[in-house]
């Protein structure tokens, strides 16, 4: 009497070792998506560059202003002169010190070009807070991102395990038949090669499992046991609206890439005001205010002196103006000429990117709503695949068993049975990815999503046993008896 060993009792041969695991990892240590996206808020690296550099573009403001406001400057000057002078009465020297204090304060009155770059330095602050708006949102698709590629992973280990142990139970009942003279030494041969490239499988597996958990470490900056696992449960619907239009309209007023160019083409038209202005005239009002003693500010003390009869100044000297200076720029050179078209070239490339971008948008809003109705597809299509694959094992199995089938067609059939298994599970990772990435690039996406998804995640899901589909019909897998 032989037995084979389908899915679900591959599945069960795993249980023992699926129950120490459980035992091993409480449900308490083990983290759910909406804490994974917290901790990445608050120790992502990337996030918090983005978050200085944000601020640090800020500042651009305050300094593009601080041209259109009162300038006051004050100052000190403490000289020591001698000058020799001739005279009819023949050589003499003239000595002057003295101390000199002054404050100037100057307010710009007509400035286009300050005005016009106080205008475009606005628009790089409204740029650098959007981009940093995308930040947040990479973030949050990046945590989704990293969190599932760990449950995709596990749920590939499951099944990879699942199938080497399906291998091993071949391996044994071809030894089994071999023993009794049903088969020959060709088909031991064919399973135990079959077992060790499951075997091998089942390396890489882990392998991926690790770097995925390794992923998510340097997302966080936190280490991780084990994931809360996302339910079989889960809703796989078409996207409201399910119109690709609306989808795109939607993109083209939201999505935040195109907001962030769209200031940069504003900045761009501002600078190029700014540089055109170079050839306008400068008002500017001034006053200043000097104290000091004669000598320091020029009254020469020279009474007495053959040759001179200015009369003697004694004591602080003050000074008092105001007025207006005007500028007219008439030629540098040709160097705000220059400028100008500059300028103009910048503004056209800025345009130029803003409308390839608005493309690229376009077309990947289309794409990704065309994935997720493709992956909603997918799932179904992949799970009832997981049924016909399995029913095909257990023809050829009971085939193998009474001699019209030979080992071969048993392992071909077994690989793609639990190859369904995977791309079932691949399906329903994909769908959720696809989701959130057609909200980021309609620019909606929010941390709401992570949350509506973790409502659907399972505490005490274990990889081992939950990822198959529990509504599978119960027969599947069932050990198939068959007397000699």
């Amino acid at each position: 009497m032989l037995r084979r060993l389908p899915l679900a009792l591959a599945v069960a041969s795993l249980t023992a070792g699926a129950a120490w695991a459980q035992e091993t990892v409480p449900l308490a240590s083990k983290t759910d998506l909406v804490s994974v996206y917290q901790q990445a808020v608050n120790n992502n690296a990337d996030l918090a560059a983005a978050r200085a550099q944000f601020r640090a573009r800020q500042e651009i403001v305050p300094q593009a202003r601080a041209g259109l406001l009162p300038n006051l400057s004050a100052g000190a000057e403490l000289s020591d002169t001698e000058t020799d002078v001739d005279t009819s009465m023949g050589s003499t020297s003239l000595s002057r010190s003295g101390t000199a204090y002054q404050a100037t304060l100057s307010q710009p009155i007509f400035r286009a070009d300050r005005w016009f770059q106080l205008k475009a330095a606005e628009a790089v602050s409204e740029q650098a807070a959007i981009e940093y708006s995308i930040a947040e949102q990479d973030l949050i698709l990046q945590s989704a991102q990293a969190y599932f590629a760990v449950l995709r992973a596990q749920d590939n280990l499951a099944a990879v395990k699942a199938e080497e142990a399906a291998f091993k139970r071949q391996l044994d009942q071809a030894n089994e038949r071999f023993e009794v003279g049903l088969s020959d030494k060709t088909d031991v041969l064919e399973a135990q090669a079959g077992f060790d490239t499951a075997r091998a499988n089942r390396s890489i597996a882990q392998r991926q499992v690790d770097d995925a958990f390794q992923a998510l470490f340097t997302l966080t900056n936190r280490e991780y046991i084990a994931l809360e696992g996302i339910r079989h449960t889960l809703p796989v619907l078409a996207p409201v609206p399910n119109e690709a239009k609306a989808w795109v309209d939607t993109a083209t007023r939201q999505n935040l890439n195109l907001l962030a160019v769209n200031y940069a083409v504003t900045a761009a038209e501002e600078t190029l005001r700014q540089r055109r202005s170079g050839h306008a005239p400068t008002l500017d009002a001034v006053a200043s205010y000097r104290k000091g003693d004669n000598d320091s500010l020029g009254f020469s003390n020279t009474q007495g002196i053959p040759g001179f009869d200015m009369p003697r100044y004694t004591g602080d000297v003050e000074q008092r103006s105001i007025g207006l200076q005007l500028n007219i720029p008439l030629y540098s050179g040709g160097l705000t000429t220059s400028q100008s078209r500059e300028a103009y070239y910048q503004l056209s490339q800025s345009e130029q990117q803003r409308e390839s971008l608005r493309r690229q948008v376009v077309e990947s809003t289309r794409n990704l709503h065309r994935a997720v109705n493709t992956d909603i597809e997918q799932v179904e299509a992949r799970r009832q695949s997981i049924i016909s694959n399995q029913s095909a094992l257990e023809a050829t199995e009971i085939g193998y068993q009474v001699g019209t089938r030979n080992i071969v067609d048993v392992l071909d059939t077994q690989r793609r049975l639990y190859g369904a298994v995977r791309d079932y599970n691949n399906a329903r990772y994909d769908y959720i990815l696809d989701n959130l990435r057609l909200k980021q690039a309609a620019g909606t996406l929010n941390p709401d999503d992570l949350q509506q998804l973790a409502a659907y995640l399972k505490p005490d899901y274990n990889p081992d046993t939950d990822f198959l589909p529990p509504d599978l019909p119960q027969t599947i897998g069932q050990p198939v008896r068959v007397d000699y």
